[in-house]
């Protein structure tokens, strides 16, 4: 599909398999989180631990068995999202051209109220960069979790990332910052609900 025709009017906003994967990667995210924060209170890191309520497995047996069943899901669903985008030309076409002025730029323009959302079709400096960093992030994860499920046979992997126990901080601090985004990509929701219907349908309820 060329640059004209996505911003034809009934041009799809999103392709269905970039929805799919979107919500397949939502759900793989949602299972790792909640089962990684009882993992995390079977052997803490810092002197506090997550509320047994928000997280899953219910003891540290069950949370290793959504953990990994999860990270297969996110780990096979993220190679084919990342497929389809540099095969389709999206990848480039959607997040680059991309400068530390421009997202200087558009975040000044957020936080004053004044960043625009006309064209539905097109990222701002500031999605750019927040979608690309999440991407390197979820690779990080994923990375530093191989070390700390099979430490012995991804030893490599394991002395690049600084040793087991530095493993463990990356992948929590790389945990934390999905979750910032996260909490930042719903409240970028609320203000734009049309956003969220671009990935419910074709057109995002957009007027044909």
């Amino acid at each position: 599909m060329n640059r004209d025709a996505m911003h034809r009017p009934n041009a799809s906003i999103h392709p269905i398999w970039m929805r799919i994967t979107h919500w397949l990667n939502a759900f793989a995210v949602l299972i790792l989180v909640t089962s990684g924060w009882q993992i995390y209170n079977a052997s803490p890191l810092f002197p506090f631990s997550f509320p047994s309520s928000i997280t899953l497995g219910g003891w540290l047996a069950g949370a290793l068995q959504w953990h990994f069943a999860a990270m297969w899901l996110l780990a096979a669903n993220g190679l084919v999202y990342l497929a389809l985008n540099v095969a389709s030309g999206r990848l480039f076409r959607k997040f680059f051209p991309l400068s530390p002025a421009g997202i200087w730029r558009d975040a000044l323009a957020a936080l004053k109220g004044k960043l625009s959302h006309a064209d539905p079709h097109r990222y701002n400096s500031v999605q750019r960069f927040a979608y690309l960093f999440v991407m390197l992030d979820i690779a990080l994860l994923v990375l530093s979790g191989l070390v700390l499920w099979k430490s012995v046979q991804f030893a490599f992997l394991r002395e690049l990332l600084g040793g087991y126990e530095f493993a463990r901080r990356i992948h929590f601090f790389a945990m934390a910052a999905l979750v910032a985004f996260v909490a930042v990509h719903l409240v970028m929701v609320a203000l734009v609900p049309r956003t969220l219907l671009t990935m419910l349908s074709a057109h995002g309820g957009e007027k044909q």
